[in-house]
């Protein structure tokens, strides 16, 4: 059995094998899908590859893997001896692949299935088209602020009321061309928007894990598209713990010897965008009655807003990795607003408008507003249960590492407290 080492690069490939204890270079292959399938027809059935984390890596691993025992995409970030080498090439950077490979001490990346990078790319494609039109709106702004433009009634300039107010404005004729050209881009961005939202939607319904993940109010299609492009599998994650800290929610800890932990900042390893969105659901979620606000409020009073917000997002990541794991919908959901979420999915697939109005002969049903009104007091008494049951359990008497004092008090406590004990967060 060999162990093979790739450095790839966009024209090329250098190979290292590593054989009976001893590791040689085999020169350059170029990286076009003809040399690769040559390539790998000349390899054995019980050879393994290993190459690093690219743009075309896993378009590789496909060619390679039919022909093989094993191909491991490695992470750069746990690859010290190429990243911190004092000599560094890319025939050293091969060998060194070979060689970790053939040790056993290479750190593998999961490949998700071709559904899973289809979901990614097109979340990936959508961040970058609102990116796109976020920039275009702030030049319209920017534009009307030299100006001396006055403040616009409307928040959204590139609306129908917003672009009423801009074709009212005396502009210079070169400003004129920089917010007409500006809003031309965001009517095209928008069509392109539409366009991935109506797939999004298609693979949503289809997808029985994001539609769970809706039943929890705040968190919308595009959360949870987000969040499952980013996990895919969540039988990879053995606890949710593991599930916080490949998401980079988890706070960084610093402790040597007899000094207690040091709790810094959260990590941000992994996907940003799923930290971000999951921010954003932790927004929504605090302008609505229910147990995880009170969470949150209650973090914010010791801690301050944006801490609370972060708290709420890691107990968000949790509660998902429960929900999908057990195969339960949330407990706290709002039928009403659920079932408003996957009508609006099945209207952005391309579903037709329903006809207004009860069918003759129909029993009468409550309305809209009242569903939503009895379900937003049965979210109340919720949250004000959770209330109670953080105030009985700090009046309760603590045992063990919860008797600290000072755990329980509403303070800010020094970096030796919060080491020495750690109070587990009560359910919700």
């Amino acid at each position: 059995m060999r162990h093979i080492g790739l450095d790839v690069h966009r024209d090329f490939c250098e190979v290292a094998i590593a054989e009976g204890g001893k590791v040689r270079s085999a020169g350059r292959i170029s990286t076009t899908k003809a040399q690769l399938e040559l390539f790998a027809r000349s390899l054995g059935a019980d050879d393994q590859v290993a190459l690093e984390v690219t743009g075309g890596a896993e378009a590789i691993a496909r060619i390679l893997r039919p022909h093989v025992a094993r191909v491991v995409i490695a992470n750069t970030k746990k690859l010290r001896s190429i990243s911190e080498a004092k000599a560094k090439t890319d025939r050293l950077d091969a060998r060194a692949l070979a060689e970790l490979l053939a040790s056993g001490f290479l750190a593998e990346v999961w490949s998700p299935d071709e559904q899973t990078r289809a979901l990614r790319r097109r979340v990936a494609r959508r961040a970058q088209l609102v990116r796109q039109r976020t920039r275009a709106k702030n030049e319209i702004r920017a534009a009307c602020q030299r100006n001396l433009a006055a403040r616009p009634e409307v928040s959204d300039l590139a609306g129908k009321k917003g672009r009423s107010f801009l074709a009212g404005l005396d502009l210079p004729a070169d400003e004129r061309q920089t917010v007409d050209g500006c809003l031309r881009q965001i009517s095209f961005l928008d069509e392109e928007l539409a366009l991935i939202d109506s797939e999004l939607s298609q693979a949503a319904l289809a997808s029985e894990q994001m539609r769970r993940l809706m039943t929890v109010p705040g968190v919308n299609l595009h959360t949870a598209a987000t969040f499952m492009a980013s996990v895919g599998d969540i039988g990879r994650f053995e606890n949710p713990r593991k599930l916080v800290s490949y998401l980079g929610l988890d706070p960084r800890v610093r402790q040597s010897g007899s000094e207690p932990a040091r709790h810094g900042r959260i990590s941000k390893e992994g996907a940003s965008e799923a930290r971000h969105m999951l921010c954003e659901a932790a927004w929504v979620l605090m302008r609505s009655p229910s147990p995880l606000r009170a969470f949150a409020e209650r973090v914010r009073a010791r801690r301050g807003a944006n801490v609370a917000i972060v708290a709420l997002a890691r107990k968000l990541c949790v509660l998902f990795w429960h929900l999908l794991t057990k195969g339960e919908d949330y407990a706290f959901e709002r039928p009403s607003l659920t079932r408003q979420k996957l009508r609006r999915l099945e209207l952005m697939a391309g579903a037709e408008q329903r006809p207004r109005g009860r069918r003759a002969g129909a029993a009468p049903v409550p309305t809209q507003a009242a569903m939503k009104a009895a379900e937003r007091e049965l979210a109340e008494q919720s949250e004000r249960a959770y209330r109670r049951l953080v105030a009985d359990w700090r009046k309760a008497p603590k045992r063990g590492a919860g008797a600290t004092q000072g755990r329980a008090s509403s303070g800010r406590q020094s970096g030796k407290q919060r080491g020495r004990a750690s109070v587990p967060d009560p359910a919700l």
